[in-house]
């Protein structure tokens, strides 16, 4: 297998928009990744920060695969986790080990931030990844809960900021 799994740079933004193509697909959201698709300079500035994270995995030069993640820094300890926010294979190159791949550069990835676990959650009855995960990490079965944000800005506060 011709693959190589690179962290994207800011000087990749075309691996990175190649990559919000492959997530569309792979999640059957296609609208949702490209229909408002971010300006270069805005995945510049995102790919220049210090808690984003974005792995690709290519063949031949073309994006099959990738992940994105954050780096959450703590509180109650001068440490880190990390955040597995979107991983996905190309229908076509699943079962090849891409997605293992991804999480074990991740790790590296991890380690150099001083990050101490990686975590992520899956869908009930996403059986391919629950399987992935269970393999490479421990499970804990917890709930989710999306919080709606009121739109708009009636409280005075910055769009630009959370402080």
């Amino acid at each position: 297998m011709n693959l190589t799994i690179q962290q994207i740079v800011p000087e990749d933004v075309t691996l990175m928009e190649a990559l919000l193509a492959v997530f569309g697909e792979a999640f059957d959201e296609v609208e949702t990744y490209n229909k408002n698709r971010p300006s270069p300079d805005y995945l510049r500035q995102l790919l220049k920060s210090d808690y984003f994270i974005a792995l690709a995995a290519l063949k031949e030069g073309e994006v099959v695969g990738g992940l994105t993640a954050y780096e959450l820094k703590k509180f109650e300890q001068e440490r880190s986790e990390i955040y597995i926010y979107d991983l996905a294979v190309a229908a076509a190159h699943r079962r090849e080990g891409i997605a293992t791949a991804l999480i074990e550069l991740l790790k590296e990835v991890a380690a150099t931030c001083g990050a101490y676990v990686i975590f992520v959650q899956a869908d009930i009855g996403d059986d391919p990844a629950i399987e992935l995960y269970t393999k490479l990490g421990k499970r804990e079965d917890v709930l989710h809960f999306d919080i709606a944000v009121a739109r708009g800005n009636d409280k005075g506060l910055k769009k630009q900021s959370c402080h």
